[in-house]
């Protein structure tokens, strides 16, 4: 039992760093988007089409990751992810032009669209049901800790080093990660000549054997459930990726005047938020047995938090942190979502249902962040807090989308409902 729970921290230790590195990917271009645009002369469209090239190939990924995560396993997948984003953050790092930015942006994006995936098939093959919720959020405490680096922290540095000097350290790390991942990570504690606590002989070597890729696939898409948990993260991890990995500070500085430091302290308590709020939050679903009552509190909560932006009230320093505190926690509800997404279909996919709603928040960032800096580039000769008032009202419709699409889905009782079926 000591091996067992040794090889299982070790295994979720190191996706969970690969996490914190995927986070901070997604955060940085809005704490270094004044360089971005002083050193390549980028306008706001272009800018937003640098982020988003993080999240295109990472929404495109996210089908097949589950489907290879199922296949030939999280260990190979994710040793993979972390070559190609160790790659691609040195692309980003030497870059000397915008064309060479967007390809850095978009190796990162692949190679740490399968991280976690990669992890949730772990804490799968690992972990019990009652437990999953928990480290799922625990995974989030993590990653947004991650986010929280390429906030304030990172603005900070960048007053001091160069920010491409900082991308040079990620990738370093990212490739070292890859390295530890391919002689530590098991897939399962078969795999290690382990048994999972409370699980028949035979019964993971059993669930690798059953059906292929394509059936599989089939029988997660035939789940309306499946495509209604992919709908809340679309609405609402996909508005507040947007806002927070690039729109937050230049809506923060330039509509409302605050110095980049204090803007991005602003996203940095918002992180925070999520980062403690989300392991809260999984913990309470697992105690109480039930996904939706946290999910659908927590979404109406961070809606509501969108009324400030939109309506652009002039809100004093401690108003405005409290605002932003409130989305990070509101927003960390969303955890449930990958648990309901696994319970309503097999085991043996859980890592295709899984990457299957992970998407849906991704392709919302993919689209959201070049619409979010078009908007504001149409509105060029209003004022910017008008600019940036249409932008947040763009974002809150997606959190209306994705909190409506929790009144749709079904409660699990935080069990694997297809096995309950068969």
């Amino acid at each position: 039992m000591r091996r067992y729970r040794r090889l299982r921290l070790l295994a979720y230790s190191l996706g969970a760093a690969a996490f914190v590195l995927a986070f901070f990917h997604r955060v940085a271009p809005g704490t270094i988007a004044a360089d971005l645009r002083a050193q390549f002369q980028a306008s706001a469209t272009m800018l937003g089409f640098i982020a988003a090239f993080y999240f295109y190939p990472y929404a495109a990924m996210q089908l097949p990751s589950g489907v290879l995560a199922d296949g030939v396993g999280p260990r190979r997948l994710f040793t993979g992810g972390c070559l190609v984003a160790g790659a691609g953050s040195l692309v980003f790092a030497l870059a000397p032009d915008a064309v060479w930015l967007l390809a850095g942006r978009a190796l990162v994006g692949l190679g740490v669209a399968v991280v976690f995936v990669s992890v949730l098939k772990l804490i799968a093959s690992w972990f019990g049901e009652r437990e999953f919720a928990t480290w799922v959020g625990v995974l989030q405490l993590v990653g947004n800790l991650g986010a929280t680096l390429g906030a304030w922290p990172l603005a900070w540095l960048v007053a001091r080093i160069s920010w491409r000097d900082v991308f040079v350290g990620t990738g370093l790390i990212s490739l070292a990660l890859a390295a530890c991942t391919w002689f530590w990570v098991r897939d399962t504690p078969a795999e290690a000549g382990l048994r999972k606590p409370g699980e028949a002989p035979g019964a993971l070597q059993a669930r690798a054997k059953q059906g292929d890729w394509l059936r599989g696939l089939a029988r997660v898409a035939a789940s309306r459930q499946t495509w209604l948990a992919f709908l809340v993260l679309f609405g609402l991890v996909g508005s507040y990726m947007t806002f927070s990995g690039l729109w937050a500070v230049p809506y923060l500085t330039e509509a409302l005047g605050m110095s980049r430091e204090l803007a991005t302290l602003h996203v940095t308590v918002m992180i925070l938020g999520f980062a403690f709020g989300a392991p809260v939050a999984g913990l309470v679903s697992d105690r109480i047995g039930l996904r939706l009552p946290p999910l659908r509190i927590l979404g109406i909560l961070y809606l509501a938090c969108w009324l400030p932006w939109v309506m652009g009230w002039p809100l004093p320093i401690w108003a405005s942190m409290a605002v932003f505190v409130g989305m990070g926690i509101g927003i960390a509800g969303s955890v449930t979502s990958w648990a309901i997404a696994k319970e309503n279909n097999p085991p043996a996919l859980s890592g295709t249902a899984t990457s299957l709603v992970n998407g849906g928040g991704f392709l919302a960032v993919a689209l959201l962040q070049p619409a979010v800096g078009w908007v504001i580039d149409r509105s060029a000769g209003a004022p910017a807090l008008e600019a940036y008032r249409a932008a947040a009202a763009l974002l809150a419709a997606f959190a209306l989308t994705g909190v409506a699409a929790t009144f749709a889905l079904r409660e699990t009782r935080c069990r694997n409902l297809a096995s309950d079926l068969r």
